[in-house]
């Protein structure tokens, strides 16, 4: 896994190969490593991810963000029509970083 530091969030991303075998291994890292962080997960390298495959992600999703914090996901593969709204995902890192800002405004109002 490829790991940087945003302006406010971590960017994680799969270095290796398959979205099957990252998406467990993400689950566990993001538990060990990153409770308490804004997490920015990088699917743009999977062009041709399916909608039931970023589904995988929303109880990681919600968990994250029931912790007010914030889990935005990068890839442009999926119709964004298709994808629930409980699962942010973005097709730019820019545009991940404005929603985590906005978010980060949000919750230092008290929403």
């Amino acid at each position: 896994m490829k790991i940087d530091v945003g302006n406010n969030c971590v960017i994680l991303s799969d270095d290796r190969g398959a979205y099957a075998d990252f998406v467990p291994f993400l689950q566990q890292q993001i538990i060990k490593h990153y409770q308490g962080k804004n997490v920015v997960i990088d699917l743009l390298k999977y062009t041709h991810i399916t909608l039931d495959e970023l589904l995988e992600l929303l109880i990681l999703s919600n968990a994250h963000r029931s912790a007010k914090n914030s889990f935005v996901i990068i890839n442009s593969a999926v119709d964004p029509d298709e994808i629930p709204e409980e699962l942010v995902v973005v097709p730019t890192l820019q545009e991940a970083e404005d929603i985590i800002e906005m978010e980060e405004i949000e919750r230092d109002l008290g929403f």
